[in-house]
């Protein structure tokens, strides 16, 4: 059984859509969906026989992509129930044949030539990435800081991959050496610190906040590349080594200053609706 960690309803054309936050995404009940998008009174039967159709179709891994989670029923009880995350429920929608899925479908077309033209040319990514993070609310000068920081990123986890670094969670565990040793703290008690749950932390940083992580991964980058480090354990030493680079930076700083750089406040604020925010490559965080 999967573990769930919070609860919610979405609204999707007057019908409620069970969703629960789990691995810091959403997962959507599958049944709900095919009943709004179908008005089927036996969801549950047909979300058996369209499994068999996706079998069919070539999608032979579709039982792997679903989860279980306990959801509340009508009867107020709490039941293990088929889920799906975005990416797999907007592939299981193209199967649906329901005039109400053609906006979802349309919608990942769109996408698609998106990404496309993104892989032509990489510029548009960027431009897209700037006007996203500007109708959010977010000055000029702290997109350029972050816009920075997802290049600096990006180029310490190229590093990492050409020294032997593959694993989602070797990327997790070195990007949390790096963290406490710059700030004292992992991304996961960063993220507590500031109250989020599925959202980036990086987009709530501060701007020194956002200078010192991009020193820590910067400094990684450099000592990996003059050392030669090869393998998950000597990039994580390295890792702490970078993030000490930081955080002796950090604490002359608050020295001088005499105040935090680590703080619970979040950049756009408190009384403003968090977002799950923009992640650059590999950000856990």
């Amino acid at each position: 059984m999967i573990k769930k960690q919070e609860e919610h309803l979405a609204v999707f054309r007057g019908k409620e859509i069970r969703r629960v936050i789990h691995e810091n995404e959403w997962w959507f009940s599958i049944s709900d969906i095919i009943e709004a998008l179908t008005g089927n009174e036996r969801p549950r039967k047909y979300w058996n026989d369209l499994k068999k159709k996706l079998e069919k179709e070539g999608y032979a891994e579709v039982s792997e992509k679903i989860g279980q989670l306990k959801m509340k029923a009508a009867d107020g009880k709490e039941y293990l129930t088929d889920c799906a995350n975005t990416e797999t429920l907007l592939r299981i929608v193209q199967t649906i044949p329901s005039p109400k899925a053609e906006l979802f479908k349309r919608w990942l077309a769109r996408v698609g030539y998106e990404r496309i033209q993104e892989i032509e040319d990489p510029e548009l990514a960027t431009k897209r990435t700037r006007a996203l993070y500007k109708a959010k609310g977010y000055s000029d000068a702290w997109i350029e800081k972050r816009m920075r920081g997802i290049a600096i990123r990006e180029e310490l986890t190229d590093e990492w991959d050409k020294r032997g670094i593959k694993e989602q969670r070797e990327y997790s565990i070195l990007t949390a050496e790096i963290s406490k040793a710059a700030f004292g703290l992992t991304p996961s008690d960063y993220k507590k610190l500031k109250g989020l749950k599925r959202e980036n932390l990086r987009d709530h940083m501060t701007d020194l906040e956002q200078i010192f992580s991009m020193l820590g991964e910067a400094a990684t980058t450099e000592i990996a590349r003059n050392k030669d480090t090869r393998g998950f354990h000597e990039n994580k030493k390295v890792a702490q080594e970078g993030g000490q680079v930081a955080g002796k930076a950090r604490e002359d700083l608050e020295k001088r200053s005499g105040k935090k750089v680590v703080t619970k406040n979040n950049y756009l604020g408190q009384g403003r609706e968090k977002e799950p925010g923009i992640v650059g490559p590999h950000e856990q965080v």
